[in-house]
């Protein structure tokens, strides 16, 4: 299951990317910027700006889950099934219903790739599968990496590595590089923001360093969370000298995703603002580098 795939991508690794994004995600990060990858299954978003007053085709197409009241669209999510689903695709015609999740075949997908080979031969670009979490769909990922490893192109992956290792290690062979998110090494502060266990993640990160996989570290700051120097030197300790990265990259928390829970009537459960903490970002710059690491700023 896919929710999107961004050609030309310059930001997901080296050179120009395809980036696929797959559905599914283990962790609950409260700053997460793309709730829709959470699930597994296709989702409705509701975006009621673009709503068209009068128009009753979503209601005749889920008369059940779908009413007004008011004049205002009431979706009643917990009795919208697949089959609602399929028949709302492209059913609005204002785009103020749309459905988030595809099934595509792995020769659909690698049609899409290899449409731009040739530009990421000239940028040393490649495919990158991210999400989401891709190894939550682990036969995908690794049946399409492998397929991009035979047709010669390079290949990444972004991941958070909160998911079994039996997931992970059939991809390995097919993997050139790893981004992956170490988000903080404190197992209760992560289990409060995430849901999820720091254990199990840097586990995952020992086996990868062990067989030598190519890997960036990449550090989400939020406040409240991790943006601290006891954290980054916690965080960067682990990184450099348990597991031997080279590269990590400290990524300010940003607000770009909030109204993507308006559109899946979610709560948005962290800060309200962007993080503002210059002198942080340059105490994690400048500690990475002392731990011989090169550090970037990523916005």
């Amino acid at each position: 299951m896919l929710f999107n795939l961004q050609r030309y991508s310059t930001h997901d690794g080296p050179g120009i990317r395809t980036v696929v994004f797959l559905k599914g995600c283990s962790l609950g990060c409260r700053w997460c910027q793309n709730p829709e990858s959470r699930s597994r299954e296709a989702e409705l978003l509701y975006d009621e700006r673009l709503c068209l007053q009068g128009c009753e085709l979503c209601q005749s197409a889920c008369p059940h889950a779908i009413t007004r009241l008011n004049e205002k669209l009431v979706i009643a999510r917990d009795k919208l099934h697949s089959e609602d689903l399929q028949r709302l695709v492209d059913c609005c015609p204002g785009q103020a219903l749309t459905v988030c999740g595809e099934a595509r075949s792995v020769e659909a997908i690698m049609t899409s790739v290899l449409r731009d080979k040739p530009f990421y031969a000239r940028s040393g670009g490649g495919i990158t599968l991210s999400g989401g979490e891709p190894f939550m769909q682990p036969d995908l990922a690794c049946e399409l990496l492998r397929r991009s490893r035979e047709a010669g192109i390079h290949t990444a992956v972004e991941s958070c590595l909160h998911v079994p290792w039996k997931y992970i290690e059939p991809s390995l062979p097919f993997l050139d590089l790893l981004l992956a998110d170490l988000k903080h090494v404190d197992g209760n502060r992560f289990l409060a923001w995430t849901d999820g266990s720091a254990q199990r993640v840097m586990d995952n990160f020992r086996r990868l360093a062990k067989a030598g996989v190519r890997m960036t570290v990449r550090v989400p700051l939020i406040p409240g969370f991790n943006a601290d120097e006891a954290s980054v030197r916690a965080i960067t300790n682990f990184a450099a000298d348990e597991i031997g990265v080279r590269e990590i990259h400290f990524l300010p928390y940003h607000t770009l995703g909030i109204n993507k829970y308006k559109l899946l009537d979610q709560p948005y459960l962290a800060a309200q603002t962007p993080l503002d903490a210059p002198e942080l970002l340059a105490f994690a710059e400048q500690y990475a580098r002392q731990k011989g690491m090169t550090a970037w700023l990523r916005g």
